[in-house]
């Protein structure tokens, strides 16, 4: 059941986003060569403490953290570690922020150090894949409009688009309907809706689809071994357009 959020409930999303971006935007000048990904991780969880919120994915379903952090061929899912970034890395961090009992939830992919033009390529293309989705969330398009933008824009760059995650309904709870997948064919799918929020959030790989998982059940990585990258938003379908609800500024 797709449940609609009314204007105030929107409001207190944006509030929740607000720190969200705000923390990404602090990331951009942690984010360097020698910073270990559990840095990040106590970074992100101590900002959230000082603004009042908390990292809502950390215990959930038993996830241990307050990030996720994926390096390189990780798609998702990534654990904080000792792992130490080096220049050339490409690093996505993913979390989702509670701020008085509503949630925001976003992903950006980081350049660590100086990385190569196909890495930043990779990013660039996808990020876009991004907002050709965000573009399509219109009142009276249908979800699968946003898929087929996504993956007409990340495919038609030699691209392929991870199919085995996708966007999500959020509000109180992380996960909520609809699922928002980011391929498939446009004109199918439920009808947007004022009030609908949910995440558009592509994860793109440099080479093919397919993944694996890791041994920790959480973790997972390109299965050829290829760069992946991610970019997440969160949006609120209005009469006006969407408004993107994790957003200070360009990500």
């Amino acid at each position: 059941m797709i449940i609609i959020k009314t204007k105030d409930e929107i409001k207190k999303m944006q509030e929740a986003g607000k720190i969200l971006a705000s923390v990404h935007h602090e990331l951009r000048d942690f984010i360097k060569p020698g910073v270990k990904t559990i840095d990040i991780d106590r970074f992100v969880e101590n900002y959230l403490l000082k603004h009042n919120a908390t990292p809502e994915q950390k215990g959930y379903e038993g996830f241990p953290y307050s990030i996720c952090a994926s390096v390189n061929d990780e798609i998702c899912h990534g654990f904080p570690s000792e792992y130490v970034l080096k220049d050339g890395d490409i690093i996505t961090v993913d979390m989702v922020v509670n701020y008085n009992d509503w949630l925001a939830d976003s992903a950006w992919s980081y350049e660590v150090g100086n990385v190569s033009d196909d890495a930043k390529r990779l990013l660039k293309v996808t990020r876009e894949s991004m907002y050709k989705g965000i573009e399509q969330a219109v009142l009276g398009n249908r979800l699968g409009d946003i898929s087929h933008a996504v993956q007409t824009h990340a495919e038609s760059n030699g691209y392929s688009v991870v199919r085995e995650f996708v966007g999500h309904g959020i509000g109180r709870e992380m996960h909520e309907d609809p699922q928002v997948l980011h391929y498939g064919k446009a004109g199918r799918g439920v009808r947007l809706q004022e009030g609908m929020v949910f995440t558009i959030e592509p994860m793109i790989n440099m080479g093919k689809k397919e993944l694996k998982m890791d041994s920790n059940g959480w973790t997972a990585r390109t299965l050829d071994g290829s760069l992946s990258a991610q970019y997440e938003h969160q949006i609120a379908i209005t009469e006006n357009g969407p408004i993107i609800i994790t957003d200070q500024g360009d990500c």
